[in-house]
């Protein structure tokens, strides 16, 4: 975004104009366009951004209500939304539907191939590691959230459900090992 009005007294001695940045980053969309300044023929060769202060009245006007906070970009949303609950619900479902084929196979003389089987036939120790992976399911995503990876943050319950639940599925389509 280039506004040719909008020099600061040190850029005044440069006497050609290169060409403006293509981008202007998303943290400096809080400053109005008159309050950016840039320096195209500066010594460092790249282009500086000075921010001049605003007229509060001005950001205030801008912002639309009386508060410090800015409004949240559309793109957002709150991590508990309800997209969120129904994945982790699935997740939720799909480790639970695992729990009950793994035991289910194993009663039919089967062995379990990830955790030993000494874990799996110790039901609290494996419930208990049903329910972590499911915790670790959503405090990944909650990472991913934290840090603005929207769609790593749902395709991590999207997948972790599914492959729980191809899991669970192929267990049960397992024949019986005993005669």
């Amino acid at each position: 975004m280039y506004f040719p009005n909008a020099r600061t007294q040190s850029c005044a001695n440069y006497s050609t104009r290169a060409s403006p940045p293509l981008f202007i980053s998303a943290h400096l969309a809080w400053y109005s366009p008159s309050s950016l300044a840039s320096c195209a023929n500066a010594p460092s060769s790249s282009w500086s951004v000075v921010p001049v202060p605003v007229d509060l009245s001005q950001k205030q006007a801008s912002f639309g209500n009386s508060n410090d906070q800015p409004k949240r970009p559309s793109f957002e949303h709150a991590f508990w939304d309800r997209e969120n609950d129904l994945l982790f619900a699935a997740v939720g479902a799909s480790r639970t539907l695992d729990y009950f084929s793994t035991l289910n196979f194993r009663r039919r003389g089967r062995n379990e191939a990830l955790l030993s089987n000494d874990v799996v036939d110790n039901h609290a120790a494996f419930a208990a590691i049903e329910a972590a992976a499911t915790v670790a399911s959503i405090g990944l995503s909650y990472v991913f959230h934290r840090y603005h990876h929207h769609r790593l943050e749902r395709w991590t319950s999207i997948v972790h459900a599914s492959l729980a639940t191809s899991g669970a599925v192929r267990n049960y389509c397992l024949k019986t090992a005993h005669p």
